[in-house]
């Protein structure tokens, strides 16, 4: 099969040729391009020593950016290109790096100690594709298997545990029996891991098109990163509304996040459906008809959710968002113009439009006898339809600002209550929003 590498990455692999060197372009470029996808990026490796890629690449950029481990950034034409010898990896005593690692001039040495069978091939014009270990039938066959001993493999570094999962569910390919026995075994490794690489592998995996079959059949796993979804394991609801346990449910909802376009959004809609009832279990309570009952778990729910997210470091914006609506999914939305404002000043057009899609899923996940997904789906149209009108909800949607405040008098903090009250008074059809009205509200109730 013939792959076509960008003129900037093959500009690189024939200065390397030229000098003499083997090159190839190796792992998830090759693996891509081989499923007929666009490889975001390309890595070459190697038999050339750092040393020696910098003569070969005399007048191009080069940046040492790893070079303990033999990989050094070249700039072509602007764009990175990662270049690494063939190594040998040394033992891993923190289950994620080698403490040292030794150069060798052979291929297959080199692509041994790599993760996954789909990531150790390599590909050159002139050779075509080298596979020494069953790469291009598992990708044919879309199975994701470890090179050599997958216990081996996990133990070096338990990050590829979750590399793979994050494969499975992005890539849809299937987890061979002995790696996915070897991932569940070793996966208390990764409470060695950073939890920015946990994050970073999580987020990946929660936008995967097959990220629901993998959460479920490797719960085990998800525990250990996030250990607030246990409780949720097969607790019964007993409520007629719920035909799944509290897991279950949540999976469904997953299932049924539809993709918008835009990216943070749709990553803070997964997260929210992710832990949205991790609070449910320890909120349980029975009626005297012995129906169960989950009162504040949306509360509760949001304090669980921000620790979890502080652990894995995510950024305070997509923690506020994620917390803030755990803890109003469970909230009623009325379809009326007033309640629409009112959650417009609240939350904003953003995540407004969010929640929506919160609770459709969240709908979407019970007892389909008791759906109102068509009643939320009119509340959107209906919010789409109030905003085409501009209407005023924050102070920036006012008709006077604070300098036209200050000319009535008003100075200092005043102002700023001014204008949050205009903006109450508005919502409650108390005065219009035009400048000549809100002034004369202002100085009737002594503003």
């Amino acid at each position: 099969m013939e792959i076509e590498i960008p003129r900037p990455v093959l500009d690189v692999m024939e200065r390397l040729d030229r000098a003499g060197y083997e090159v190839y372009a190796v792992g998830g470029c090759v693996r891509d391009m081989l499923m007929e996808k666009t490889p975001s990026d390309w890595d070459l490796t190697t038999d050339a020593l750092p040393e020696e890629i910098h003569r070969a690449l005399e007048g191009m950029t080069v940046n040492d950016t790893g070079l303990k481990h033999g990989t050094v950034t070249v700039i072509s034409q602007h764009i990175p290109v990662e270049v690494t010898t063939y190594r040998v990896d040394g033992s891993y005593s923190d289950h994620r790096r080698p403490d040292a690692v030794t150069f060798t001039r052979e291929l297959r040495e080199d692509l041994a100690r790599r993760d996954f069978t789909v990531n150790a091939m390599v590909y050159h014009p002139r050779t075509g594709v080298r596979d020494f270990f069953g790469g291009m039938s598992d990708v044919e066959d879309g199975v994701l298997r470890a090179v050599g001993d997958p216990e081996k493999r996990f133990q070096e570094d338990a990050l590829r545990i979750l590399r793979g999962l994050r494969f499975a569910a992005t890539l849809g390919f299937s987890i061979e029996g002995e790696t996915a026995r070897a991932m569940v075994h070793n996966r208390y490794l990764l409470e060695e891991i950073a939890p920015e690489r946990v994050r970073e592998e999580l987020c990946k995996l929660l936008m995967g098109d097959n990220a629901v079959p993998v959460l479920r059949a490797f719960r085990e796993i998800f525990a250990v990163i996030l250990p607030e979804i246990v409780p949720m394991f097969d607790f019964d609801q007993q409520n007629r509304h719920h035909i799944y346990d509290v897991w279950e449910h949540t999976l469904h909802t997953l299932a049924v996040c539809e993709k918008s376009g835009d990216a943070e959004d749709d990553f803070v809609l997964r997260m929210v459906m992710l832990l949205h009832d991790c609070a449910k279990p320890e909120r349980f309570s029975r009626d005297f008809r012995g129906h169960g009952h989950f009162y504040g778990h949306a509360a509760r729910g949001a304090e669980i959710a921000q620790g979890a997210m502080g652990r894995l470091r995510f950024d305070n914006d997509t923690a506020d968002r994620v917390v803030r609506l755990i803890s109003l999914h469970d909230s009623d939305i009325l379809d009326t113009e007033k309640s629409l404002l009112r959650w417009l000043r609240k939350i904003g057009e953003r995540d407004l439009r969010l929640l929506l899609r919160i609770k459709v899923a969240d709908n979407l996940g019970q007892n389909p006898k008791f759906l109102r997904v068509d009643g939320i789906l009119q509340t959107g149209r209906d919010l789409e339809a109030l905003l085409l009108r501009e209407p005023c909800f924050d102070r920036s949607r006012l008709a006077v600002k604070g300098g036209d405040l200050m000319e009535i008098g008003l100075s200092g903090a005043a102002i700023g209550e001014a204008l949050d009250e205009l903006v109450e008074a508005v919502i409650e059809g108390s005065v219009k929003n035009e400048k000549q009205a809100l002034l004369e509200w202002c100085k009737r109730n002594d503003k």
